[in-house]
């Protein structure tokens, strides 16, 4: 059995699409839907679904974060394989069977699923989003075909039931989940034919903001385990060195500089971590923190 489980806050736009894209798939396994929410108007949406169909289920969090959200359900999930999206995307046909494929290996611990932009290409901020994708593509691709540790994406990723039974909290949850897995010397997968769609931020202000969270919440990991012999895959040093995928995909001059303004963004974003993190001791919190040109 599988147990789909979908986390949304404050959503009630997009989560009804996130949930038909897997009830509109052809599963081959018995599976169940669990959503959980916190919000009333997103709650309200999904009620619906559960009236209708007997493997949705809606599971109330407490509003405290998606980590403390995953911990909860978790406990609960009946699948063999718990496969994690989100209220604010939509998965792509057959994704459920691709990456439960990879699980008939039983050495397989987790599985990252392929995220693609919902944004057009033909803007500053969509063409952003298609080529860190790109590069995000290739990296997981490379690492996963030379059997080394890699990181899911949080969009879309599944790992084993019952084999980690809680994890920490103000930790990006699809980073610490394959660390625990890849600890326990299972293997982590990538299945680039799942695919996941997703909306991602079309202003400076929501880009940087997600950036931001997103590279702060694994330098928590550093500061709290740092006992963990694990490789860092989200440093300013990687991103340099991962600069010929990124100057490789510019089809057109206007593309070409597109790409050249993004390098002193993330030049900003690592030095305002640097300045939090080391200068004012402000650290990740895991919290329900919407970017609202995503929704």
């Amino acid at each position: 059995m599988i147990s789909i489980i979908i986390t949304s806050y404050k959503e009630p736009r997009t989560i009804g699409k996130a949930i038909e894209s897997f009830l509109e798939q052809k599963i081959k396994e018995k599976y169940e839907l669990l959503v959980v929410c916190p919000d009333e108007l997103t709650i309200k949406v999904i009620k619906k679904y559960v009236k209708k169909y007997p493997q949705v289920k809606h599971i109330l969090d407490e509003g405290r974060g998606k980590s403390a959200a995953l911990n909860k359900v978790i406990k609960i999930a009946k699948g063999d394989v718990l496969i994690l999206s989100d209220g604010d995307v939509f998965s792509a046909e057959n994704s459920v069977n691709k990456i439960s494929e990879q699980f008939k290996d039983n050495n397989t611990g987790c599985v990252s699923g392929h995220p693609l932009p919902q944004n057009p290409r033909d803007n500053l901020f969509g063409y952003w989003s298609h080529l860190l994708c790109y590069a995000a593509h290739k990296l997981r691709e490379k690492r996963a075909k030379q059997g080394k540790f890699l990181e899911c994406s949080g969009y879309l990723w599944a790992f084993r039931n019952k084999i980690i039974k809680k994890f920490p909290e103000n930790i990006a949850e699809d980073m610490i989940v394959p660390i625990l897995f890849f600890l326990k010397n299972y293997k982590i997968k990538y299945s680039p034919e799942a695919r996941v769609y997703v909306k991602f931020p079309d202003n400076l202000q929501d880009f940087i903001k997600q950036k931001r969270r997103a590279i702060a919440s694994h330098e928590t990991l550093y500061k709290f385990q740092t006992n963990l012999k694990i490789p860092r895959m989200k440093t300013l040093f990687n991103e340099i060195s991962g600069s010929l995928i990124v100057l490789s995909y510019p089809k057109t001059l206007k593309e070409v500089f597109y790409t050249m303004l993004l390098f002193p963004i993330r030049l900003y974003i690592w030095l305002n971590l640097f300045y939090n993190t080391k200068i004012r001791k402000k650290y990740y919190k895991d919290a329900w923190q919407p970017i609202k040109s995503t929704k």
